[in-house]
């Protein structure tokens, strides 16, 4: 199975950037993870820094897909931030969003798994879904039918390293991958700057993950500049699964005037 990918990690107008990005991509197997060091708590950089060696180390991309041994490398990623919570006092109270692909190349089949409010999209067949669901508490009003007007969309219920030890990050089913798949890990510094309409519709114009990266890189690069918040750090992977770009279809020429400034 062919796998290509692309990242990026931006620091936004924060004073440090908090985010990291690894993968490793195997022979049988593939990880790809974003992290996102919880704003407001020292050490968030931190925490961000442990899960993703923790999880990478681990990872062998010379065995099979098996979700047991994904979830326990979870799980020591936690564990391991909880113990230098313990260990240094300064740190107490950091924690990290996780967002983690993982394909089987012989099997054709993906994992995933998120903690906090990283996220993880899939394009298949025309169409951009979001197959993860936020731990926030904006979240939580939602799918209780509240209004969220005036609730910060920042609070996090969950993280690694944060809420009730006992808890644990949300998997997935093992799921099939298509040739054509295309996946999208990313920071909500990405996602409140980049809509799923335009996320969709620069993948229908690129012909392969940077470009697709670098034209929704364009569209945050425009929102911070139209917007009065101070722009978060920010950080993304894409990762295709065989070839993409034989699905995509530039729609309009009006679409494309979003990504590429039109000349008179």
């Amino acid at each position: 199975m062919n796998i290509t990918m692309a990242s990026l990690s931006q620091q936004g107008e924060r004073t440090s950037n908090q985010d990291q990005t690894g993968e490793v991509i195997g022979e049988r197997a593939a990880c790809f993870l974003v992290c996102d060091g919880v704003a407001g708590n020292a050490g968030g950089e931190v925490a961000a820094r442990i899960a993703r060696n923790a999880i990478l180390t681990e990872f062998d991309g010379e065995q099979h897909l098996n979700p047991q041994f994904i979830r326990q490398y979870v799980n020591n990623a936690n564990q391991a931030i909880r113990s230098e919570q313990k260990n240094d006092q300064d740190n107490s109270k950091m924690g990290t969003t996780l967002v983690s692909l993982f394909i089987d190349r012989d099997y054709h089949l993906a994992y995933w798994v998120h903690a906090g409010d990283s996220r993880l999209y899939l394009f298949r067949r025309g169409f951009l879904y979001q197959v993860t669901t936020d731990h926030s508490l904006i979240q939580q009003l939602k799918d209780a039918g509240h209004q969220t007007e005036g609730v910060s969309s920042n609070l996090l219920y969950f993280a690694l390293g944060m809420g009730d030890e006992r808890r644990e990050a949300s998997y997935s089913d093992v799921v099939p991958v298509e040739d054509g798949d295309a996946f999208l890990l990313c920071t909500d510094g990405f996602w409140h700057g980049v809509t799923q309409e335009q996320m969709q519709q620069s993948l229908q114009m690129v012909n392969t993950p940077q470009e697709w990266l670098t034209l929704m890189h364009q569209s945050l690069r425009k929102h911070g500049e139209t917007s009065d918040d101070t722009q978060d750090n920010y950080s993304a992977i894409a990762v295709w699964v065989g070839q993409p770009q034989e699905t995509t279809l530039i729609h309009s020429l009006a679409e494309a005037a979003q990504f590429f400034p039109l000349r008179d």
